[in-house]
């Protein structure tokens, strides 16, 4: 688990979000074990790469048939 600190308009706030698993400081993974995904889940991700300043995460449903098909790419910045 990795934090972020949580700033608005510059200014800290006492909260921070908390990613995963950071993998060689780049590649932000978000692991769910959801019935669907749903476009929180996205929202969430998506925040995590803009506040970490990070291009590339992948988000991971483990409650899925075929693991390939829980995953999703996300990028930042591209």
């Amino acid at each position: 688990l990795v934090p972020i600190p949580l700033q608005y308009k510059g200014y800290p706030l006492n909260k921070d979000y908390v990613i995963d698993i950071l993998v060689e400081d780049e590649i932000i993974l978000e692991l769910k074990a959801v019935e669907i995904l749903l476009p929180v889940h996205e929202a969430q991700i998506i925040s995590y790469l803009k506040l970490a300043n990070k291009r590339l995460g992948f988000l991971i449903n483990f409650n899925v048939p075929l693991l390939k098909t829980g995953f999703k790419r996300f990028v930042n910045n591209f």
